[in-house]
């Protein structure tokens, strides 16, 4: 049988479900009716006034208000953006940093104390044990009210929580940002981490186990450092994250990029909007990559 038969006959012996038949067919349909239907998306988008705002907005309304109306040229472009980066900009840029840095210190520190207690394979009355024979209640309560708190945090939007926090302590400073994204970020990693934790080999704890050593002992001296890299590469990936909330969050009235961008946008200066939503763009582009080169570094 030559390999082309091999690989019909495994086709058609593989296992096929109708459900996905299904719903790849329906997802098709629906797929080309948004494309027929030209009254709506997407051909709606470039006739009529649309198209005549769209040209507005690109050929004025995004030119910079100084340079409107005149000859101008790209120095003249990165002197007013230099100008709006000195006054505004950087301290929004390095406001945002540090709300996300601190944010993801705090939800790191907190996920990285409880993931244990959510560990099925250290919260039992036999570490480094988890077949749970001879597990205690208690213990499957602690792991049951850990993990409970993890998804609790991570099921409140970064958002709405925030928005209640203005409202409590008021607007005009950082710490509604930072608490709203380190408890939502507290959540993911603390799952992240209690997952890292029980899948750690067993053969190190059990060894600290029969020498004699305790609970705390373990934890430090085995989990902690066998789930160091893998903790480290959630943690870099949720900082980046952080970087581009924090920048969102500043719509509520945080100092942040996403202030600035929020009053521009109610003064109807389009020109600094994009400017600031540009800024922003670059500072998330630049910790993915300081995020992508740090997970990269572990890995290897």
């Amino acid at each position: 049988m030559s390999r082309r038969d091999e690989v019909r006959r495994l086709r058609r012996s593989a296992p096929k479900s109708r459900f996905l038949r299904a719903s790849g067919v329906v997802l098709g349909a629906l797929l080309v009716a948004a494309w027929v239907d030209t009254d709506r998306w997407p051909f709606a988008l470039f006739g009529g006034r649309r198209a005549e705002n769209l040209r507005r907005f690109v050929d004025r309304e995004l030119v910079p208000y100084p340079l409107r109306d005149t000859e101008w040229g790209f120095a003249d472009l990165w002197e007013w953006a230099a100008q709006l980066f000195t006054q505004r900009g950087a301290e929004a840029t390095v406001s945002t940093l540090a709300i996300s840095g601190l944010a993801i210190l705090l939800a790191a520190g907190t996920a990285w104390l409880l993931a244990p207690f959510a560990s099925r394979n250290v919260a039992t009355r036999r570490p480094a044990e988890t077949d749970g024979a001879d597990d205690a209640a208690a213990w499957r309560v602690v792991r049951g009210v850990t993990f409970g708190a993890f998804v609790a945090f991570r099921a409140l939007p970064e958002y709405v929580l925030a928005f209640l926090l203005v409202a409590l302590l008021g607007p005009g400073h950082a710490w509604p940002a930072v608490l709203a994204l380190a408890v939502h970020n507290a959540g993911i990693l603390g799952r992240l981490s209690a997952e890292t934790v029980e899948n750690i080999e067993p053969a190190p704890l059990q060894a600290l186990r029969d020498s004699g050593a305790r609970r705390r002992d373990l934890v430090v001296a085995a989990v902690w450092p066998l789930a160091l890299g893998r903790w480290l590469s959630y943690f870099f990936y949720r900082f980046e994250t952080c970087v581009r909330e924090s920048s969102a969050l500043g719509m509520l009235g945080i100092a942040s990029l996403g202030y600035w961008i929020r009053d521009a946008q109610s003064k109807h200066y389009y020109d600094e909007v994009f400017f600031f939503v540009g800024l922003s763009a670059l500072i998330v582009i630049a910790a993915d990559l300081v995020s992508s080169r740090a997970r990269r570094s572990i890995r290897e």
